[in-house]
């Protein structure tokens, strides 16, 4: 994709080229546009929470870039020969139901006939163009910061295969239906946040990678202080990793210096495909305690500080 030649617009403060979470374009000095497009396939079997899983994967992302939600498009691909059309009526409601907590307007959408059930939205926000958080920008001495805790991916994986506890599976469900909304706002308040993204597809370290990819600084990350799901490492050790979380090990990896006191199951779980994830930050340690402690303050109970941002092995995150 990176060999395609783009189109070129001074406006275009971010496009895809960089692996941002949303394209950002300057319509004025004090306004720019901020863009996302997200759909796939359930992860959860009940197809309203499907809909609010969806729905607040794609706003996530207009969170991440400082932005506010303004607007949205329903994407849908559906199988109207074989499944009753009750199915996407409850699934549009459970999406519409997290665009008005997030107080977006719908305005449209489009959708095709598919032989597999598919759902999202494409999404505009608004941002200063002063305030655009990017994922890079880290600085040397920066703490890190996760605001959800990892593991949706091994959890879905759980669910198709019928081994989820129903606890652990409910607490997945609260995780992936809780927008960035509040958290992003906190941040946003706060200010000085030196970098951000969200933990999507790619992983916990794949997005981290992308944070440092071409950048002169690397990161520390402390295993021990990432927050994830409990019952993840039963089944992890038990084989319910989706295919997606070895994707991204073997693409990753080489970036990786994993050393003794992580254990295995929890390196696999940092590379876990999140659906809906948290927030992903680098701020100024001095700030980084004070602003958890707001965090814990507004119900974002799981935010932590894993790690730092450090000046040796430029491009290279080592997990201890």
């Amino acid at each position: 994709m990176r060999d395609l030649p783009l189109i070129k617009d001074p406006n275009l403060l971010t496009g895809f080229e960089h692996a941002e979470d949303a394209g950002v374009y300057k319509i004025s000095d004090d306004v720019a546009l901020v863009q996302t497009l997200d759909f796939f396939t359930p992860t959860v079997d009940d197809p309203y929470t499907f809909g609010q899983i969806a729905a607040t994967n794609a706003l996530n992302d207009v969170y991440a870039m400082g932005g506010k939600p303004i607007t949205a498009m329903n994407i849908v691909c559906f199988p109207i020969k074989t499944m009753d059309m009750a199915v996407l009526r409850e699934v549009l409601r459970g999406g519409l139901d997290k665009m008005r907590e997030a107080g977006v307007l719908l305005v449209g959408g489009h959708s095709v006939e598919d032989n597999e059930i598919k759902y999202g939205l494409s999404v505009t926000g608004t941002i200063s163009p002063k305030k655009v958080w990017f994922n890079r920008g880290a600085k040397p001495g920066d703490s890190l910061i996760l605001t959800k805790p990892l593991g949706t991916g091994i959890v879905s994986t759980a669910i198709k295969g019928g081994e989820a506890d129903a606890e652990l599976v409910a607490k997945a469900i609260a995780c992936m239906t809780q927008l960035n909304k509040n958290a992003a706002q906190l941040l946003i308040a706060y200010g000085n946040i030196h970098a951000c993204t969200d933990i999507t597809g790619f992983g916990f370290l794949g997005h981290a990678c992308e944070m440092i990819e071409g950048e002169n600084v690397g990161l520390q990350i402390h295993s021990s202080a990432v927050p994830i799901f409990a019952g993840i490492k039963e089944l992890v050790e038990s084989g319910y990793v989706p295919a997606g979380l070895y994707r991204n090990k073997n693409y990753r990896i080489a970036q990786i210096e994993k050393k003794d006191t992580c254990p295995d199951w929890i390196l696999d779980v940092l590379f876990d495909p999140q659906t809906a994830g948290g927030l992903f930050f680098s701020i100024a340690s001095a700030e980084a305690q004070s602003l958890i402690e707001k965090l814990h303050q507004d119900g974002i109970a799981d935010a932590a500080i894993v790690g730092k941002v450090v000046s040796e092995n430029p491009g290279k995150i080592v997990v201890y």
